[in-house]
Order: structure tokens, then sequence, then C-alpha cells
């Protein structure tokens, strides 16, 4: 049985929740909403719930209600936490708070597998969140998550476009990314200036190339780093043959960065780590 709770617009009128700017905070208040996102999320019964910047606990709400097992809700707003313990009180032994930045916090410490993130992520976060999660992302069974529509864009951007970058590669060489729909800027308050996008982000049995994660990052924030120029020049950084990297990964110099494949990157990686730190394995190089 679902309990009797509060209308969230009460919530924050008696715990003076106005939105903060300085963090990102753009409140969702539709029931609907909140519950087509928990529903997007998949099964909750069997795992755990990790969420991201709760604020007044209108997604959280959905959570709950939705089934999951337990969310943990990671919030820095001392004036949240009051009215997410309230929430908590409501669903007893399900609902646990933790105070303290996200970027801070290893959210996989927090909670038994499996595990499952979905959160309405702040703007000004979002992007070194997921980076963080994507390092460990096998610790996780999907991400449910939040952005502006063009971060989200850039996600799943296949090679030769402006939105093909380092966090296409480093998403796509790691995880499944797939879009699954807009959120009208009309439906936050305040209000952003952007819409918004839900994306769902699946770990991969396997990265797409057998490469070193570290190595693979270099090569990519190398090559992205002047995306204009070809790839003998902007991989000049690095200070190894460029010439020499690049005809052992099978490119040619004058490719730029936004017409790799991933698996291409993938080569660049090994390459490079073959240079670097001749006779180790590909993955510890």
């Amino acid at each position: 049985m679902n309990p009797d709770l509060p209308p969230l617009g009460e919530t924050i009128r008696r715990h003076k929740l106005s939105a903060v700017k300085a963090l990102g905070q753009h409140f969702l208040l539709d029931a609907n909403l909140t519950a087509r996102i928990a529903r997007a999320a998949g099964p909750l019964d069997a795992c755990s719930v990790i969420e991201i910047g709760p604020g007044p606990g209108g997604l959280t709400r959905a959570l709950l209600l939705a089934g999951a097992r337990h969310v943990t809700a990671i919030e820095r707003d001392r004036r949240a936490v009051a009215a997410l313990e309230e929430l908590a009180a409501s669903f007893p032994g399900r609902l646990t708070i933790v105070e303290g930045d996200a970027l801070e916090i290893d959210a996989a410490s927090l909670a038994p597998p499996p595990r499952k993130i979905v959160a309405n992520l702040p703007y000004n976060i979002a992007t070194p969140l997921l980076i963080g999660w994507l390092e460990n992302i096998a610790a996780y069974q999907s991400l449910t998550l939040m952005f502006q529509k063009e971060v989200a864009q850039r996600l799943v951007a296949p090679p030769g476009g402006k939105d093909y970058g380092r966090l296409s590669v480093m998403t796509q060489w790691a995880a499944e990314a797939r879009l699954l729909f807009d959120i009208s800027a009309k439906a936050f308050t305040p209000p952003p200036k952007v819409t918004s996008t839900l994306v769902e982000i699946v770990p991969r049995a396997t990265p797409r190339g057998d490469c070193n994660r570290v190595d693979l990052e270099r090569v990519v924030a190398a090559a992205f780093g002047q995306r204009r120029k070809m790839l003998r020049a902007a991989l000049k950084t690095l200070r190894i043959d460029t010439n020499l990297l690049l005809e052992n990964a099978g490119i040619e110099p004058t490719e730029r960065a936004e017409n790799l494949s991933v698996e291409q990157f993938a080569a660049l990686a090994r390459a490079y780590a073959a240079i670097i730190r001749p006779g180790a394995s590909p993955r510890t190089r």
C-alpha cells in the first residue's frame, strides 16, 4: 500500500526549498513524468538504486512507488536532506540519505549489487559525474540519467559529425548509450534554458577494442584537443613519434579525430602503449 504523501509543493514551501542556481537545481515536480522516468529504468525491485541530487524528492518518490528495493539518495543541500528524511519515514528501511558532494563519493560503495543509478543530474556536474562512473561502469547494471539535450547527443554521436568527441568515444567504448525521450524545460521549476533528454547507459560485456582505458583517454584527449588538425599534428602532444604511432595503428596520418571509429581509437591506444611500455600486455600497458 502506498503511503499518504504530502504534495511536493507543500514540502518545498515547508522546507523553503527555492532552487539554488549554484547547485544546478531544477526541480521536477510532475508525478506522471517522474513515474515515466522510474519505469524507463526497468525493474527496480531486485536492485539497489542510487539517485544523485534528489532535491525535494520528486523522482525519489517515483522510484520508491515503482517498487525499488532500496534507494540511496546523495544530496548536498541540507534543506533538501530534511525533506528527504520525512520521505524516508514513509518508506521504512527503503531510503538512505547520504549528505555530501556526489563528485567526491564513490557511489558504488554505498549499496550492494546489482546497482542502478537513476538521476535528474545537476547540469553543472553531469559530465564529470558520468566520466567518473564510466571508469567503474561494470559496477552498475545500468545508468538512467537526464542530461541537457546537447550533451545527450554527444553520448550517442557516430563518427563524422560535430557532436562526436571525447565523451562519445569514452562512453561508447565502455557502454551502449540510447536516447529515451526529451523533457521540455517547462516541466522543471525553475525552467532551465535548454531541453533535457533521458539517456540509458548499459555496460558492455567487453569494451569495443582491447586496450587500457587510461591509454585510450590519453590518445582521445590528444586527438580531439586540436580536432581541426590532421592526426599527425594533433597527436604531437603525446610527445612520441606520431608517424610511428599512426603506422602501427594502421591509420592514415592525414585523418582527423572526428572520423575515427571507437575501434580505431582503441588501436591507437594499443599502439601508444606498445611504444611507451614495450612488452606489456594491452590491458596493463
